[in-house]
């Protein structure tokens, strides 16, 4: 009897090693709890709440001043482009034709596509392609380095 309840010790800690190192050996192994998920609901993915480009705070102001002085009212000139402020710059892109396409406030590609084309009259030089990469984000830093 005791040769095998040294075995079964024996088995017991050489299990709990490999499991979960010293500490638990000779005790016993149980699955680790299972991961909470939260469920959300139809609102659950959200554009993202901000998103300047690149932009400073003071630059982002500027940005919103230029966009209520030429008649899009981004809401509070407060430096952070969240969805009132790209509603306006897309109402101000669709109503010069650079197709921002829906007025939703989300920075897609096409939003992307229309505030490249908008640079470009300004003199950007840049490739219309809807991505935001450096070129793009260094003539929108360059396009709102004055104040209104």
């Amino acid at each position: 009897m005791r040769v095998l309840t040294k075995a079964l010790v024996g088995a017991t800690t050489a299990v709990g090693i490999a499991v979960g190192g010293l500490a638990t050996a000779g005790t016993a192994t149980a699955a680790p709890a299972p991961v909470q998920q939260q469920v959300g609901g139809a609102d659950a993915v959200t554009p993202l709440a901000v998103n300047n480009l690149g932009l400073n705070t003071a630059r982002a102001k500027n940005w919103q001043c230029w966009l209520r002085l030429v008649g899009f009212d981004p809401g509070a000139i407060d430096g952070q482009l969240g969805t009132g402020s790209w509603k306006a710059a897309q109402r101000h892109f669709n109503h010069l034709g650079y197709n921002a396409g829906a007025v939703d406030g989300i920075v897609g590609t096409s939003t992307i596509r229309a505030l490249q084309a908008y640079l470009n009259s300004y003199g950007a030089h840049l490739v219309v392609d809807g991505v935001a990469g450096s070129a793009t984000r260094t003539a929108f830093w360059n396009f709102n380095g004055s104040g209104c």
